[in-house]
């Protein structure tokens, strides 16, 4: 019998057109003008604009800022999400909808916000003042601004895994005379590493660019609290547009390497769970 593969979407050709043109105008050609504009630097003009002190400096801030940020929402993600999947309590529904709060939330209006509860006479930095503890104008509170919006991509990943993860398979762990944390280490644990690594590598992408709800908790202070999305506006405001696509550059290749290692991770995480 002859098979019909006709089907009500459009064929793998006019798809992969129409996917490649989107890709191409929303990414492919936006991308390709950051190395076309950085070319127009010779070598050692490129070299020296990339490793300024200053650049070198908010490269430290942007990248150990993310990558404590997103350790914390790892961590943290994971344990809001195993609440909101495993727990049935009044306001459940309230607690899971302000997850998504940072997604929908302007990120100038989080920055302003954090950093008036942060600053020495805020609600919160108020009482941190007092033991020596500043947030406002600091790293840390650079760190507590990206926590704050990439807590969600966490969340979000992790949550169907555990959806998806039977109470039963806990229960037989159980019964079998595993302990609490044996269950966690060798039954949960492994389950949810490839969401794990996903939702920390979308949080630490998303750090990585955030500019919104730093600039105003940063300080914006150079060598100290400037990140690299200020430093790249700060010249496109001197019209350094050749120092500002090196810098971007610079950017767009670290993350990609940072993101393409997450991925082999991720890969390896998998086949060892399908083992």
């Amino acid at each position: 019998m002859r098979h019909n593969s006709r089907t009500v979407l459009p064929g793998f050709g006019l798809s992969l057109g129409i996917t490649c043109t989107y890709l191409s105008l929303l990414v492919l050609i936006p991308l390709a003008t950051v190395f076309t504009k950085t070319a127009e630097l010779s070598g050692p003009a490129f070299w020296a604009t990339v490793t300024d002190p200053r650049v070198v400096a908010s490269y430290r801030v942007t990248f150990g800022a993310s990558f404590v940020a997103a350790l914390v929402n790892t961590v943290f993600g994971l344990l809001v999400a195993w609440v909101l999947v495993r727990y049935r309590f009044p306001g459940r529904r309230l607690v899971d909808a302000m997850v998504d709060l940072p997604f929908a939330l302007p990120t100038a209006v989080a920055g302003i916000a954090l950093t008036t509860l942060y600053v020495p006479n805020g609600w919160v930095g108020g009482y941190l003042e007092p033991l020596g503890i500043q947030v406002s104008y600091t790293w840390i509170g650079i760190t507590v601004a990206l926590i704050f919006i990439g807590l969600p991509f966490v969340v979000r990943t992790v949550q169907p895994v555990l959806d998806d993860l039977e109470v039963e398979v806990e229960e037989a762990a159980a019964s079998l005379g595993a302990r609490r944390w044996q269950t966690f280490t060798r039954v949960v644990f492994p389950t949810v590493a490839p969401a794990l690594l996903t939702g920390f590598a979308m949080a630490f992408a998303r750090a990585i660019g955030e500019y919104g709800s730093v600039v105003f908790i940063s300080g914006n202070m150079p060598m100290k609290t400037e990140i690299v999305p200020l430093l790249i506006i700060t010249k496109l405001e001197q019209y350094d547009y050749a120092g500002a696509t090196a810098v971007a550059l610079v950017m767009l290749v670290v993350s990609f390497l940072l993101l393409l290692t997450i991925n082999l991770l991720q890969w390896v995480a998998r086949r060892r769970l399908a083992v």
